[in-house]
């Protein structure tokens, strides 16, 4: 019973942060709401949930990481896809070198390989921590996209320099080559379990609806279960569930485009996954919250293991090396961004400096958050001959202490570097939705007039279909009021002429989100903008179905 009302406090956690957010005097960033509340929860029973880095991943990452990837603009991820891998690969090999030597260099007494071990596993940004971040500050549209990107891929290269870097201290050893060619299977073994996961879902409940029906909840349920499937069936062959997961949800958002799924449940799914989302980011970060106890009275150990005795050293070892992971950012942010214009100036393309502060806003939004913290607690406890893994408390310690860094940074520094900065507004985005709107209208209306010539050949009462097709194309006329008609004759009038103007808006609203799936599938508009009037267009069917 203890730990099944520890996952309640846990939940009624994450529901009190909500509210509390919104009465503190101070703005207070979400995640550290629930990373205090979290601490609390430790406090009173005495001691913090004994995590398991296995258990955590499986059960928090693929939901997560799976609707981030479906939801994330497919256009601005192709689009930035240079600069995204530039950030997912090149800046994590760049951090955990740079950072490696800092750290070494920092604490002599810690190993080089075990330096390197924390270096990577800090090395990769959390999707869900950015996201939060972002709620509260005016980040640009675009680097958003970018940083979202980054966050979904640069898991792999992190999580693959930090199992090479233990397997040095554990072994003393390490292979180039078969670091290479590791990395190579987790990403295309990940990224091809995750797409066929997906793909054979959806074509055998397809086959089953067509035969069968669509029993009520079902496909919901199952969207629930593929991100988990995907995870799993990576793990089994030994790739990255974490990829397999991302890969998992950006083929949920093409497959999407099929429109297979009925208008009632995809909005009932959308609330479903909302509900998950806010639950899972909750409990990620009040589970965070849970382990401070448990990683204080490590850091009592650690000051022996780095062979001070005041424990503001480790206080000044947790902003140093936030602060070179934030100036390695900045640089290599800074050289990229240099060699873009560089070629740009040499193609005689138009180029545009971007504001310094946009940079620092940058190098401050490399949140770190539950993807660090689960991974380094995978450290061994003990090396290959029985000896204690060198520092593994003191690396706890500091891996833990840079996520609140980070959060706490960018919570205070995004808001104020950003504002007042006026960012260009992007034409496309509206001229998208506009097209949509204008081939969605016309398509709609060619189908009220086919579905009332349709209606006309079966009906008795033709006289009424030209008049609903009439007050459907002029979109949303007063309804007639029924309340005052004077027979039975005229009100039963009136209702057939309500059932056939619902037939005829039915067909419209059919022939809207077809088109809007077609111009989406043939890259016309964005997914992001298919999404928002696709959700329009289901929510007024929905409306005339009931």
């Amino acid at each position: 019973m203890d730990s099944i009302e520890i996952v309640l406090a846990m939940l009624l956690a994450v529901v009190a942060s909500a509210y509390l957010v919104r009465v503190l005097p101070l703005a207070v960033p979400l995640p550290l709401v629930q990373i205090g509340l979290g601490a609390v929860i430790a406090g009173f029973t005495g001691h913090g949930v004994q995590m398991d880095p296995a258990l955590f991943f499986l059960l928090f990452l693929p939901p997560l990481l799976f609707l981030d990837g479906w939801r994330i603009p497919k256009g601005g991820l192709f689009r930035d896809k240079a600069v995204i891998l530039e950030l997912a690969l090149g800046l994590v090999i760049f951090t955990v070198v740079g950072a490696g030597f800092l750290i070494h260099w920092l604490i002599p007494a810690m190993p080089l390989p075990v330096a390197f071990a924390l270096a990577a596993i800090v090395s990769p940004t959390d999707p869900v921590a950015v996201s939060s971040i972002a709620s509260r500050a005016p980040i640009p549209k675009r680097l958003m996209h970018i940083l979202e990107g980054e966050s979904l891929l640069n898991d792999a290269s992190g999580l693959v320099c930090f199992r090479f870097a233990v397997a040095a201290a554990m072994t003393g050893a390490f292979s180039l080559t078969q670091a290479s060619l590791t990395f190579v299977w987790l990403v295309a073994g990940g990224i091809g379990a995750g797409v066929l996961t997906v793909l054979a879902i959806t074509w055998l409940q397809r086959l089953l609806f067509r035969r069968f029906g669509e029993p009520a909840g079902s496909p919901i349920l199952v969207n629930l279960l593929m991100p988990f499937g995907a995870y799993l069936a990576a793990e089994h062959l030994h790739a990255s569930g974490i990829l397999a997961a991302v890969a998992a949800g950006i083929t949920m958002s093409y497959v999407e485009l099929s429109g297979q799924v009925m208008a009632n449940t995809r909005i009932q799914r959308s609330a479903v996954w909302d509900t998950v989302q806010f639950a899972l980011n909750g409990v990620m970060f009040v589970l965070l919250g849970e382990q401070l106890p448990d990683i204080m009275e490590g850091a009592r150990v650690s000051l022996d293991q780095s062979g001070h005795v005041n424990a503001w050293w480790l206080v000044l070892y947790a902003f140093a090396i936030s602060f070179g992971l934030m100036t390695l950012r900045f640089v290599w942010v800074w050289t990229a961004l240099r060699i873009t214009l560089y070629r740009k100036t040499r193609r005689g393309e138009p180029v545009r400096q971007p504001p310094l502060r946009l940079l620092l806003a940058m190098s401050l939004a490399g949140v770190r958050g539950a993807i660090t913290l689960a991974g380094v607690m995978t450290l061994p406890l003990t090396l290959s001959n029985g000896a204690p893994f060198p520092a593994r408390d003191l690396t706890i310690f500091l891996a833990s202490t840079v996520i609140l860094i980070s959060l706490v940074a960018a919570s205070i520094g995004l808001p104020r570097l950003l504002g007042g900065l006026h960012f260009p507004e992007e034409p496309a985005e509206q001229q998208e939705e506009d097209l949509a709107r204008r081939e969605a209208a016309s398509a709609a209306i060619a189908a009220v007039e086919r579905a009332q010539m349709e209606l006309m050949h079966k009906g008795d009462e033709c006289d009424m279909y030209p008049e609903a097709a009439g007050r459907v194309i002029a979109l949303y006329q007063h309804r007639l009021d029924t309340s005052g008609a004077g027979d039975d004759e005229a009100a039963a009038r009136y209702r057939q002429l309500d059932r056939a103007e619902r037939a005829l808006r039915l067909a419209a609203l059919q022939a809207e989100r077809r088109t809007i799936f077609n111009l989406a599938r043939h890259e016309h508009i964005s997914d992001e903008i298919s999404r928002k009037l696709v959700r329009e267009i289901d929510l007024v069917e929905a409306r005339h179905k009931n």
